[in-house]
């Protein structure tokens, strides 16, 4: 059981990160041929969530055989629905929370000063608003693993059915 999560936890990751070049990658296109960004933003993230779902459904959550058999357009939408409330419901929900609430920029000048010696001329708001997405990172990935392993890939027993 401990082997199974833990290979399920490393699988999810690896395809999170093909997810996050998938999306970059659309969305550079898009705006390459010349489609405004928020445009390019939904495409890219269309289209990487539906790779998530894809790789998802043979790497990581893969179908139990002596489980009822999931129905594939029902985990899609889960899927979908998924993604959709941790990164874009919950990413902006944690940046609001993390920029003007919390306010983090009142921790960061230490490493402010940092990067701006390396010649990066950044202010402390600007180093809070490019650290938060990372803070989000640190909630949404474990949440949505959780969500897709317990809602949308869940398979019920056969006996629950009948």
């Amino acid at each position: 059981m401990k082997n199974k999560l833990l290979k399920q936890i490393v699988s999810f990751g690896l395809v999170g990160v093909l997810n996050t070049l998938v999306n970059q990658a659309v969305f550079m296109i898009c705006v390459g041929l010349g489609m405004h960004y928020i445009g390019a933003n939904i495409m890219g993230f269309i289209i990487s969530v539906l790779h998530a779902y894809l790789w998802q459904t043979k790497l990581v959550f893969k179908e139990d055989e002596e489980l009822e058999k999931r129905v594939w357009w029902q985990v899609l939408l889960k899927t979908y629905a998924a993604y959709a409330f941790t990164g874009l419901f919950l990413n902006n929900v944690f940046l609001i929370l993390w920029i003007d609430i919390l306010k983090i920029e009142r921790f960061t000048p230490p490493l402010t000063e940092l990067v701006n010696g390396f010649g990066i001329k950044l202010s402390n708001r600007e180093l809070a608003t490019d650290i938060a997405p990372l803070l989000n990172i640190c909630v949404n990935v474990p949440l949505n693993f959780l969500i897709n392993k317990f809602w949308a890939y869940r398979q019920k027993k056969k006996s629950e059915n009948n």
